[in-house]
């Protein structure tokens, strides 16, 4: 089905992941939003350029025709034109559905996670752009998941490439998401389909090959915008100029050691306006793997000015930029290094058992655990009225529970009780 279900140690991999990426988003201001599961079919089609054919169609009882959610940005900007709201800083983490061909080893899914970032709102130009590449470099640090790289470039620059290019308008989006493909297959390949499949002329296909095959940094943008045909094209000028304060931001960040302006990041939504942003892993440093695990991009995303316009009945814009955290794909990353290292993973958070040495003391059991949970310190104890000592200890060594707290008609005498580390067998009376 290309669903998963998940084992204990999968589950708090997942959790641990999920912390940290929640942590980042909270850092940064944002509140969690929540949209529901199912849409109206009408939201979602045509937004999703070649993916549109993904969609999962559900037929409602009632005649209406509904479908399960592609991804969160579209039902945000939704939300948001229903709601009139203006002004929004917000992180949903949540499934989406994809009737999609799964590659489970590729954490290829369709049912998975995504983790959305959105910032909404009329803001100076490449300020909020800045801190969602910022959120994307975090996460990846953080996770410490091996080298990786941001690739930006903006969907005005490319549709100013095309359009210099002799390029009709019509043509624009079928010639961008055949660019998309240039980190996947080579130039030819790309030329071949423009020709053949997507109607270009051969002239135009390779004029559009001097330029997408260009990827750097400020100076790259510096040349471009000396570029005799491109520096005459209105809405290429705009991007680069965006793009090099978008660069001046990045640097104050300190993060452009890992962001390339690359010329062929094309991005399939049809939705995006502006800039936009992908972050690939570069390899996989790990000498207990024998095959790298090929992932793709582990985040991406952009500036889409238009989409919550689509939902209003007056047509009012609201601009917004958002990021999607690949979750599915880090996971999978994640889960075969953890396999490879043999390392054993906790599966529970929890601090402390209560344990009794005696039999008859489950009374004493209770009112501790009870004084230790109204405390906030996460504990447990096994569900028998008398266990063997030696049976709760070996629950903690094998759950991976540091302490565990006991009690026993000694320690009840001298209203004490024996904490004891687990791993080191020491014990302190308190």
């Amino acid at each position: 089905q290309g669903t998963r279900d998940h084992a204990p140690a999968q589950a708090a991999l997942r959790d641990r992941l999920l912390s940290a990426v929640v942590s980042c988003f909270k850092r940064h201001g944002a509140a969690a939003i929540d949209t529901p599961v199912l849409e109206l079919r009408e939201t979602l089609i045509g937004k999703y350029g070649e993916g549109t054919k993904l969609i999962y169609e559900l037929q409602d009882q009632g005649g209406e025709l509904l479908a399960l959610r592609y991804d969160l940005t579209v039902p945000f900007a939704r939300y948001l034109a229903m709601n009139k709201i203006t002004n929004m800083k917000r992180y949903h983490i949540a499934k989406v559905y994809r009737r999609d061909n799964p590659a489970t080893s590729r954490g290829r899914y369709r049912e998975f996670y995504q983790c959305d970032f959105d910032i909404a709102g009329q803001f100076d130009p490449m300020i909020p752009d800045a801190e969602c590449l910022k959120i994307v470099h975090e996460i990846l640090s953080d996770l410490q998941l091996g080298d990786f790289l941001i690739k930006v470039n903006d969907r005005r620059i490319l549709n100013g490439v095309f359009a210099v290019c002799g390029v009709p308008e019509s043509k624009f989006i079928p010639a961008c998401s055949t660019v998309d493909k240039l980190d996947k297959v080579p130039w030819e390949e790309v030329r071949s389909e423009m020709v053949g499949e997507k109607g270009l002329s051969a002239e135009a296909a390779d004029r559009i090959g001097e330029y997408v095959q260009l990827h750097g940094g400020l100076e790259l943008i510096e040349r471009l915008l000396q570029d005799p045909k491109l520096s005459q094209n209105k809405l290429a000028k705009e991007g680069l100029g965006d793009m090099k304060l978008l660069f001046e931001y990045l640097t104050l960040f300190g993060i452009t050691g890992k962001i390339s302006f690359d010329l062929s990041l094309a991005r399939g939504l049809d939705y995006y306006t502006g800039v936009i942003f992908e972050a690939v892993l570069l390899q996989q440093e790990n000498e207990h793997v024998e095959e790298a695990v090929s992932v793709g991009s582990v985040a991406g995303g952009g500036r889409y000015d238009g989409l919550v316009g689509m939902f209003d009945p007056k047509g009012r814009k609201v601009p917004c930029v958002g990021v999607s955290i690949g979750i599915e794909r880090i996971f999978s990353i994640l889960e075969q290094r953890l396999e490879a290292s043999g390392e054993k993973l906790r599966t529970t958070e929890t601090q402390v058992l209560v344990a009794t040495p005696q039999k008859h003391l489950l009374a004493a059991r209770l009112k501790l655990i009870s004084e230790l949970w109204d405390a906030g310190i996460k504990a447990e104890m096994l569900y028998k009225k008398d266990p063997k000592l030696l049976k709760q200890l070996q629950y903690c060594e094998d759950t991976g529970i540091p302490l565990a707290a006991i009690v026993g008609e000694q320690e009840l005498a001298d209203g004490v009780v024996k904490l004891r580390d687990v791993a080191t067998r020491e014990e302190v009376r308190m």
